[in-house]
């Protein structure tokens, strides 16, 4: 579907900063039924530029927040309020891409309020390896630390120095004493990424596992709803459903640096709430792993405040 796409990776990569996956150019042009805006967290802008390249979603445009919002997930609720409402005037569908991701069912109450869904799941664990496949990894060992190619990339300033483990390595035992297992979900087959959470998994004294998951529901989400917008648009009988090339001002570069790479990095421990959700391995009660509700394909109806404290990065 969509505009049609470069015949090489090479090709595509040529012309992929030139792009743009935001709204800006489209300031102040009326809506367009058959586009999508993606509203996602900056620690997925590298996988939903993947996603949104390679399967030539030309209908969809991509904004990201800051990835430095999950040290302090109160926060992202009203962010993620503040980017729908500055989009309404351009947009008739919108799309979240977050979890609940530690906001303890705020980003739904917000997300219920606006008639916007989101990714499903508790967490960007949970959406990339699927949730029966995370509830069984959860099942078989609760002391489970994850680690996803954005963390993976990101081991050393999210928890190392996030945590101060660099200046109070004595605090190792404290965060991670009753974790027993490291597992890497990776979204790529990377080599140098399996090195790096090799390498976490002995700084932290963990087990190692690798466990390949791809974009999970985090592609067929977002395939799911650029099509829905099209064939809606199509049903409708508007003029301009005809996917356009991508135009505006932010590149896949400029979003990338949304993932808060050279932000400075958080000492109070806040930071172990980007990475995992807790510093210590939760019991096996799992009451926020119920199945979700979905309407279509395996979007994730906002469904109000849901009882997950914490429950980490989306």
């Amino acid at each position: 579907m969509g505009a049609e796409r470069s015949s090489t990776p090479a090709a595509r990569a040529s012309t992929r900063a030139a792009r743009a996956f935001s709204p800006a150019a489209r300031a102040s042009a009326a809506p367009d039924p058959s586009r999508v805006l993606v509203i996602g967290c900056g620690a997925l802008a590298r996988e939903l530029v993947a996603v949104i390249d390679q399967d030539g979603l030309a209908n969809v445009d991509l904004t990201c927040l800051p990835a430095t919002l999950h040290n302090r997930p109160g926060g992202i609720p009203a962010a993620v309020r503040a980017k729908i409402h500055a989009a309404r005037p351009r947009y008739e569908r919108i799309f979240i891409a977050y979890a609940d991701c530690g906001t303890g069912g705020l980003l739904d109450k917000v997300l219920d309020e606006e008639g916007v869904e989101r990714l499903p799941g508790a967490h960007c664990y949970e959406f990339y390896s699927g949730s029966a496949a995370f509830a069984a990894m959860t099942e078989e060992d609760p002391g489970t630390f994850y680690l996803t190619d954005f963390l993976a990339r990101n081991f050393e300033r999210l928890v190392i120095r996030g945590l101060g483990l660099d200046r109070h390595p004595q605090l190792l035992s404290t965060y991670f004493g009753n974790y027993h297992r490291l597992v890497y979900l990776a979204q790529t087959d990377d080599p140098a990424l399996v090195v790096s959470a090799r390498r976490a998994a002995r700084r932290l004294g963990l087990a190692f596992e690798l466990r390949q998951t791809g974009h999970g529901d985090l592609a067929t989400s977002v395939i799911s709803v650029a099509r829905a917008a099209e064939q809606g648009a199509l049903a409708s009988g508007a003029s301009n459903v005809i996917p356009v090339g991508y135009q505006g001002a932010e590149s896949v570069e400029s979003l990338h640096s949304r993932q808060g790479i050279d932000r400075p990095p958080v000492s109070d421990g806040a930071a172990l709430q980007s990475v995992q959700g807790s510093v210590r391995a939760r019991p096996a009660r799992r009451r926020w792993l119920r199945p979700t509700q979905a309407r279509s394909g395996s979007l994730r109806r906002p469904q109000g405040p849901s009882a997950v404290p914490g429950a980490g990065t989306a």
